[in-house]
């Protein structure tokens, strides 16, 4: 198909829902989480996927495309959920514990998306990396305005910065992708509990 190797989209265009793309990412995903961003070539990924390189450059400009993608949906995805719980019912320590429930629980379904990302970002072209930084600010902006919430309703002390609290969070949460083993002695659940509890413990006033 001549017409499919010769069209490609601009860098960093939005990529079709649809098998094709899916498949190439799940593909790319694996490869670079075994063998790094650069330890893999282009070849490797559309003879993984069993398409050629034409019908990829159909969908994704360049292999960075890629790498750039894995990352957005994840965080895209994570942001939609964070927005559903921000907004729906409960006091702020309700609705802030199922926010940080949820993306550690998502972060331990999607762990070599994380483990692509936190070894390749500084890999993306600039113009890619300020979108992925802005994405995630805007992230955690969201997170860190239910600290704050529950701090002007009195729930949570705030003698701690809200934005102390929420990169000391997204700091653990980040990290998860470098240690954990499924089929280890703690399991993605209770060691979600573990976090949260960790968070919220931080954040509640001390007994006098």
């Amino acid at each position: 198909m001549a017409g499919v190797s010769e069209r490609q989209p601009p860098s960093g265009a939005a990529v079709l829902t649809g098998p094709l793309p899916e498949r190439l990412l799940a593909v790319a995903t694996r490869l670079f989480a075994e063998k790094g961003f650069e330890g893999t070539s282009v070849q490797e990924i559309v003879a993984a996927a069993g398409v050629t390189k034409g019908a990829m450059y159909h969908y994704f400009a360049a292999k960075d495309d890629l790498l750039y993608q894995i990352y957005h949906r994840l965080l895209m995805m994570q942001t939609g959920r964070l927005e559903q719980f921000a907004d729906g019912q409960g006091t702020a320590e309700e609705r802030l514990r199922a926010a940080a429930v949820d993306v550690i629980e998502t972060s331990f379904l999607h762990l070599d998306e994380l483990t692509v990302f936190f070894r390749s970002m500084h890999l993306l072209p600039k113009n890619k990396r300020r979108a992925i930084r802005a994405q995630r600010r805007r992230y955690h902006e969201r997170f860190r305005s239910l600290v704050e919430e529950g701090q002007q309703a009195g729930i949570f002390r705030s003698d701690v910065p809200a934005d102390i609290v929420t990169h000391f969070f997204f700091g653990a949460v980040h990290q998860v992708s470098t240690w954990y083993r499924a089929g280890g002695p703690l399991g993605a659940h209770t060691v979600s509990e573990y976090y949260v509890g960790l968070l919220l413990d931080g954040l509640r006033h001390t007994p006098s």
